[in-house]
C-alpha cells in the first residue's frame, strides 16, 4: 500500500497516501462514507466471524527484514518468542516471487506478484512455507496470507497469455495504477481473470493450510469478487479476511476485518497537536452509523507502510508512542504489533532492499505488550466485535486533553484514562453508578472511584483501571 505522506517511486502501497493526492482516492475511500453518515446504517453483516478471532491480537510478519536470513526457516524459530508475547494471528506480507521487470531496489517489491501460485526463492520452498505454516499452528496461532489482486508484476505470465485481462490506456496500452511504474493494473470486467484469480487465493488454503488472507488495496478490487472469494473459500473452511481499506459495504458479506486508517491519521494529528481527543469521540460517532455492528476495526501505531514511508512509531508519536498503543488495545477494535515494534526497534526499513531488524528482546516494550496483549485476551470486555463490552466516554474537564472512557461487559469493566496532550494535568473523574474496587494494570496500585475522584497526569500519561 502507498504512503500517507506522498505517492513516489519510493513508495509501493498506502491508503492514506492516496486520500490526501488523489481525488479518485477520496471518492472511493473517504468522501463517499462522508456522504452515508447521513444515511441509514447498513444492514447487518452476514459475515461469520472465526470463534477464536473474538479476542485475537494480530501480528505483521516482514519475513525478509525479520532475520538475517531472511527465510520462512529462520523466522520458524521465532514462534515460541511470539507465542510467549502472546500474540494469535500471523499476517505474513506477500510470499511469492517478485517481478523483476521495472523493478524497484535490489530486491524489489513484495507486491510486484510475478506468480501467484508460487513462493519467493529468496525466503525458501513451498514445502518450508507449509512446515512454517504447521509449526504456527501447532503452537495455537492462525496464518493469513498478504494477497495483491488489484496488479501483477510486468513479467508475470498473464502479460503475454492473457492481455485482455489488464487495464488498458485509450491507445490499448496496459497501464499500471496510479504511479506504481513496477506493477500492470489487472481488469476485473473479465470473468476468466475472476476465476482464475479465485482459483489462486483457493490454492494456498487447499494446498498449505493457511487460515485466510490480508487483501492488499481491496477497494480497487470489485466488492463482488471479494463476495465471491468469501462465499468459495468458506466452503473449504471458516476463513478470516481483512481489507486494506476502509469501506463499510466490504463488511457486509466478505471481510471480518478492515484497517482503521482514519483513526490512526487522528492519533498523528494528535501528536501534532492538530486535532485533540474531541475528534475520537466524532471519529466513534461516525463508525457506529457506517458499519455493520460486528465489524471488525484495526488499530495500530505502525505497519510496513508507515514505518517505511511515513516514519518509526518515535518519530510520529513521540512521548505519545505508548499512550497510542494503549488506546490500539483498548477502543474498541482489533490491535496490531508490526515486525520489530515489541522490541523497540527504531529505524525506518528499506522496502526495496536487504535491511534487517536489530532485535532487543530485553527491550521494556516487550513486557508492555506482553501484558496488553495478555489483558485483550482474558478481559471479556475487550473481545472483537459485538461480544465486547460497551464504550462510554467519561466526561471531564479537560475534553480537549483527556479521553477516558470504559469498557463494560456484564461485572466486568475497564477504565482507560489518557491525556492527550504535552500538559500536566488533574482530572476530576466522576462516576456516578461506578464504586467497585479497581486496580491499576500497570502499577498494581489499588484506587476506589466515588462519586468523584480526583487523578493527576503528567505528559500522555495513562490509566488502565481494571475491576477486581
Amino acid at each position: 500500500m502507498k504512503s500517507n505522506c506522498h505517492i513516489s517511486d519510493y513508495i509501493h502501497h498506502s491508503i492514506a497516501g492516496l486520500i490526501m493526492l488523489t481525488g479518485l482516492f477520496l471518492l472511493l475511500a473517504c468522501s463517499g462514507q462522508k456522504e452515508k453518515t447521513t444515511e441509514k446504517a447498513l444492514p447487518e453483516s452476514s459475515v461469520i466471524h472465526p470463534q477464536w478471532s473474538r479476542n485475537a491480537v494480530i501480528y505483521e510478519v516482514n519475513i525478509r527484514q525479520y532475520t538475517p536470513e531472511g527465510t520462512f526457516n529462520a523466522f520458524r524459530e521465532h514462534l515460541p518468542r511470539l507465542k510467549d508475547l502472546g500474540v494469535d494471528i500471523l499476517w505474513l506480507m506477500p510470499v511469492n516471487p517478485i517481478g523483476e521487470k521495472n523493478r524497484k531496489g535490489t530486491l524489489g517489491s513484495y507486491y510486484s506478484v510475478r506468480d501467484y501460485k508460487a513462493v519467493n526463492p529468496e525466503f525458501g520452498t513451498l514445502d518450508d512455507f507449509r512446515k512454517l505454516v504447521n509449526a504456527a499452528h501447532d503452537l495455537g496461532f492462525k496464518v493469513i496470507l498478504d494477497w495483491v489482486a488489484n496488479h501483477t508484476s510486468w513479467d508475470h505470465a498473464w502479460i503475454t497469455e492473457h492481455p485482455e485481462w489488464y487495464s488498458q490506456d485509450s491507445l490499448g496500452r496496459m497501464i499500471s495504477p496510479f504511479d506504481w511504474s513496477d506493477v500492470a493494473d489487472l481488469n476485473y470486467d473479465n470473468p476468466a481473470l475472476r476465476n482464475e484469480m479465485l482459483d489462486a487465493m483457493r490454492f494456498w488454503i487447499k494446498e498449505t493450510g493457511i487460515d485466510g488472507y490480508r487483501c492488499d488495496v481491496a477497494m480497487l478490487v470489485p466488492t463482488d469478487f471479494w463476495e465471491q472469494v468469501r462465499t468459495e473459500l468458506d466452503k473449504i473452511k471458516p476463513v478470516f479476511m481483512l481489507a486494506e481499506a476502509e469501506q463499510p459495504d466490504h463488511h457486509t458479506r466478505a471481510f471480518d476485518m478492515s484497517y482503521g486508517w482514519e483513526l490512526h491519521n487522528i492519533f498523528k494529528e494528535i501528536a501534532r497537536g492538530q486535532k485533540n481527543a474531541g475528534d475520537i469521540d466524532s471519529y466513534f460517532t461516525k463508525q457506529d452509523t457506517l458499519y455493520p455492528h460486528d465489524a471488525y476495526r484495526m488499530y495500530f501505531i505502525t505497519n510496513h507502510d508507515e514505518n517505511s514511508w511515513n516514519g518509526t512509531e518515535y518519530e510520529r508519536f513521540g512521548e505519545g508512542m505508548s499512550t497510542f498503543a494503549v488506546l490500539s488495545y483498548l477502543l474498541p477494535g482489533m490491535p496490531l504489533i508490526y515486525s520489530g515494534q515489541e522490541a523497540g526497534f527504531n529505524r525506518r526499513l528499506q522496502f526495496f532492499d536487504k535491511d534487517i531488524i536489530d532485535w532487543n528482546p530485553a527491550s521494556a516494550l516487550n513486557e508492555f505488550y506482553k501484558k496488553l496483549n495478555l489483558l485483550k485476551r482474558t478481559n471479556p470486555a475487550l473481545l472483537n466485535g459485538i461480544e465486547g463490552g460497551s464504550y462510554s466516554r467519561i466526561t471531564t474537564a479537560y475534553k480537549k486533553q483527556v479521553l477516558a472512557f470504559i469498557r463494560q461487559k456484564e461485572d466486568e469493566r475497564i477504565i482507560v484514562v489518557t491525556n492527550l496532550s504535552g500538559d500536566s494535568l488533574t482530572v476530576k473523574i466522576k462516576l456516578e453508578s461506578v464504586k467497585t474496587e479497581f486496580k491499576e494494570y500497570f502499577s498494581g496500585e489499588e484506587k476506589t472511584f466515588a462519586d468523584s475522584t480526583l487523578l493527576q497526569l503528567k505528559p500522555w500519561q495513562y490509566y488502565i483501571f481494571v475491576n477486581e
